[in-house]
């Protein structure tokens, strides 16, 4: 490949960029800053939002539009505004909430409005649900509003479910909605948590892929190389040039990897970069 092709390096956090602790090590954010300051185009793709996203990221001058939610939102933190933002359609929507109704599902509803994230939720009293709420306000200052039932939202422009529980309470509820037309989801095992698995829904037109392939054409890329741990990363792989899975990554993505980097205790994804960019 040519040196002087225009590269995206692109990366996942949680697993694969992060610390287990939920942090940049130092080390990754040195790393980081001496590339970018040589030119290299770099980005994250997580399942995050921007609320949790912009702390993590202090420090790191990232130069490149970032992917959030699974690819629901592009963002640009230079301009702190929305690049791109896929809304449900009223059908779909519809269907999802009385899914979602009909199965006593819960977890968190997420809109976007001026450039602004609202996050909602109907009951929070089991642990995994209030432990997340719990860390992203006291650690991110996220705000949360309450509804007493997810359907008094339907006209609110939402854009992205995100279900909490055990493997087997949602599995029967992905089966159904992966059939949905116009609803994408993705169904994977929380990496801090032995037991929680998540459940996240959303409009099928968004994508790690979809985000990338916009991203491509938006910023006239001819190359990307993506970095990831978890089964949400296989839409990435599949919009990526070169796949890279830290040694942590789950067996199924580790197939689909063209290398395997370091593991994300190790500043892997960084130390992968030093030695190789530019390729």
């Amino acid at each position: 490949m040519r040196k002087s092709m225009k590269t995206l390096y692109v990366s996942d956090l949680d697993g694969t960029l992060l610390q287990p602790n939920v942090t940049l090590s130092k080390r990754t954010i040195a790393i980081l800053n001496e590339l970018i300051k040589q030119g290299m185009l770099f980005s994250v793709a997580t399942a995050r939002t921007i609320a949790s996203v912009k702390p993590i990221l202090q420090g790191v001058a990232v130069p490149m539009p970032i992917i959030l939610m699974n690819g629901v939102c592009i963002y640009d933190l230079t301009t702190q505004k929305y690049i791109k933002v896929e809304e449900f359609n009223e059908k779909s929507k519809e269907i999802l909430l009385s899914i979602i109704k009909e199965y006593h599902l819960q977890g968190f509803a997420y809109a976007v409005k001026e450039d602004a994230l609202s996050t909602y939720y109907e009951d929070i009293s089991a642990k995994p649900l209030h432990d997340f709420y719990q860390e992203r306000v006291d650690k991110y200052k996220k705000r949360f509003t309450k509804v007493n039932d997810f359907s008094s939202l339907k006209t609110v422009p939402l854009i992205y479910f995100s279900l909490m529980d055990k493997k087997e309470n949602l599995e029967q509820v992905y089966q159904i909605l992966k059939d949905i037309p116009d609803l994408g989801c993705t169904f994977y095992k929380d990496n801090y948590s032995a037991d929680i698995w998540y459940l996240e829904i959303f409009n099928n037109r968004a994508s790690k892929y979809h985000a990338l392939q916009y991203l491509r054409s938006y910023c006239g890329l001819e190359r990307i190389v993506c970095f990831g741990d978890n089964r949400n990363d296989i839409p990435m792989f599949e919009a990526s040039d070169l796949k890279i899975a830290v040694s942590n990554a789950f067996p199924e993505l580790k197939e689909k990897a063209d290398i395997i980097a370091g593991s994300n205790r190790e500043d892997g994804v960084a130390l992968w970069l030093k030695r190789n960019y530019p390729l």
